[in-house]
């Protein structure tokens, strides 16, 4: 015997699903604070007294960043169905 889903709940189950996907394409890229010269990770207050620049995706190894971009537009936010080419 099948069993028949009601159609509030095929209704809500879908909202949930939309509602995921809008959150996570206007989501932020990660951002760390860096120095723009030796690409060193900075406490942030460095970057709020504008001796480092915040660093946006990628990944830090050994307290260097790399994979990423100091340009935040340049960075894919991911998520599913997204494009990445929103405005920044």
């Amino acid at each position: 015997m099948a069993r028949r889903l009601r159609s509030s709940t095929v209704v809500l189950g879908g909202m949930g699903v939309l509602a995921a996907v809008i959150t996570s394409c206007g989501s932020e890229p990660d951002k760390r604070c860096v120095d723009p010269l030796t690409r060193d990770k900075l406490p942030s207050y460095e970057c709020k007294s504008g001796k480092g620049s915040y660093y946006y995706g990628g990944s830090s190894k050994n307290g260097k960043v790399e994979g990423g971009s100091f340009d935040k537009s340049a960075v894919d936010r991911g998520g599913f169905g997204c494009s990445g080419t929103g405005g920044g």
